[in-house]
């Protein structure tokens, strides 16, 4: 039962930071939940995440690039995604460096220790976005990122108590549960912080949680009395929840949303479709199959480093933040024998991004934007070349599907992408793209109607484009799924717990 207006207390106006005991505690889940009980209580609410790391982005209103997790909040915020949202966004190419996002723009590629160099130019970014918010909105959710208590990375932070001392920001303090030792989490982050840092925490939340709650009760009360400061709530266990990623892969770790199962399904009683994509090393925008995860004729399975590449009936290589890197990955893994026998008894593949370049003759990186100059062959699959170029593309697309037999079914996504491609394979396209000034092409298919590449992300989400891609898979009743009314009504289930189960009237009282 969605809770109504009169049983909402008051939001007041101002600013309150989540931070959390560990990364995904439950931060991203948590400021949504808030955004979307804001938003019921008429309020105009935004989100803000200084500083995020993550593979999984959206591209906003003004043109530019921010986390998804800050994306789906402010589609529980009922606002359009906008750069000041997320004014930092550190997106891994490596395992010591990463390309950094100021503003929505690409600016540099920096290692860990020259990034602590910059952090002070990245902070002016940050202060920037946080007074524009502050001025166009009442209320501001501020979500912080990894934890509070990472004592190496005090010194210039902007993520957690950095920022919220700068700008005098109240914190809540989330802790998963689930993972066991929720007491120890949030003792020993107290621990490690300043006298002013735990002066500013108003209380606590814990997540996650499985179980009577009344056993709780006893660790509840010691808590508050070791610490002075209230339990604001305990936030059940939700699993089913359809909520975008911020980051890690599903079943990879605990997600924001719950745990989803991976494969097994039996095509609720009729057909199944069974899709695999390779967990790449530097996978992004996973989220692209989040509705494929969802559709009840799917068997969604994620193939990791040391499995072999299982039979399937649709393979899809996603995105990737260093597609050359991924691509030796994919052969060394044997995907490329695997592949070659997968479309020899014909199955379908999609390459999404750096997926679709990868199923071309061959990328090239003249300017060393991933790594080292140069060139290495792709898969051959399709007639074109790829070059990666300083200059990121990014773009919210319309359009429709190209495919054979009256496919031409809509599309709604984004492109982001730092390359061209060109050769002859583009003279079939994937699909076609409504641009402001005219019709334009997209990504490609094989001559014998097996393969389908192409630049856009969120291919799936669209409920037709996604019947009519399963179908072109081999589904031939496939069933339509709505993965935005899926999003949308778990929004309004995780408003609805965190009404039931959190002193609101505590908590919106610690907004200042």
């Amino acid at each position: 039962m969605t809770a109504s207006l009169a049983d909402l207390p008051a939001v007041a106006p101002g600013a309150l930071m989540i931070q959390g005991t560990t990364s995904d505690a439950g931060k991203s889940t948590l400021v949504a939940g808030l955004c979307r009980l804001a938003r019921r209580a008429g309020v105009r609410v935004a989100p803000f995440k200084p500083q995020n790391m993550a593979l999984n982005s959206a591209v906003t209103v003004d043109g530019g690039e921010i986390g998804r997790a800050q994306a789906l909040q402010a589609v529980a915020a009922g606002i359009e995604p906008h750069t000041d949202l997320n004014p930092v966004l550190l997106k891994p190419n490596s395992d010591l460096g990463a390309q950094v996002i100021i503003h929505g723009k690409a600016r540099m590629n920096l290692n860990a220790r020259a990034y602590q160099d910059y952090k002070p130019l990245a902070r002016e970014a940050v202060l920037e976005s946080y007074a524009r918010l502050r001025a166009r909105y009442e209320t501001v959710f501020v979500e912080g990122a990894g934890s509070p208590a990472e004592i190496n990375l005090r010194a210039n932070d902007i993520a957690n108590m950095g920022f919220a001392e700068a700008v005098d920001c109240p914190v809540v303090l989330v802790a998963d549960i689930d993972r066991g030792g929720v007491f120890a989490h949030l003792i020993g982050t107290l621990a490690c912080l300043s006298e002013s840092e735990r002066a500013r925490i108003q209380g606590f939340v814990i997540n996650r949680f499985r179980g009577d709650p009344a056993l709780l009760k006893p660790g509840l009360d010691w808590l508050e009395a070791q610490t002075g400061k209230p339990v604001l709530g305990v936030v059940p266990y939700l699993h089913g929840l359809t909520l975008d990623a911020e980051d890690m892969l599903p079943g990879a770790a605990h997600s924001g949303a719950g745990e989803t199962s991976e494969g097994g399904k039996t095509g609720e009683g009729g057909e199944v479709l069974r899709v695999v994509v390779p967990a790449l090393p530097h996978i992004s925008n996973h989220t692209d199959f989040d509705a494929l995860r969802a559709h009840g004729q799917v068997d969604f399975r994620y193939v990791r480093t040391g499995e072999a590449p299982p039979a399937a009936d649709l393979v899809i290589l996603p995105g990737s933040k260093n597609v050359r890197d991924d691509l030796a990955w994919l052969r060394a893994q044997g995907w490329e024998t695997a592949l070659a026998r997968h479309l020899r008894y014909g199955g379908r593949v999609i390459g999404i991004c750096g997926g679709m370049q990868m199923l071309g003759r061959s990328i090239a990186d003249p300017h060393g934007v991933e790594g080292e100059p140069g060139v290495v062959a792709g898969f051959g699959w399709l007639d074109y070349e790829t070059g990666l170029t300083r200059e990121k593309t990014l773009k919210n697309v319309t359009g429709a599907l190209a495919l054979e037999g009256g496919g031409a079914a809509n599309v709604r996504g984004y492109e982001i992408h730092m390359g061209e491609t060109r050769g002859p394979a583009l003279d079939t396209p994937a699909l076609y793209l409504a641009d402001a000034a005219a019709e334009r092409a997209d990504g490609a298919r094989s001559a014998d109607g097996q393969i389908l590449a192409t630049y856009v992300h969120g291919l799936f989400d669209t409920p037709e484009a996604c019947a009519a891609l399963l179908r072109w898979a081999g589904l031939a009743a496939a069933r339509t799924v709505d993965y935005p009314a899926l999003r949308e009504a778990s929004l309004e289930r995780l408003a609805d717990t965190l009404a039931a189960h959190l002193d609101l009237e505590r908590l919106f009282g610690a907004i200042r």
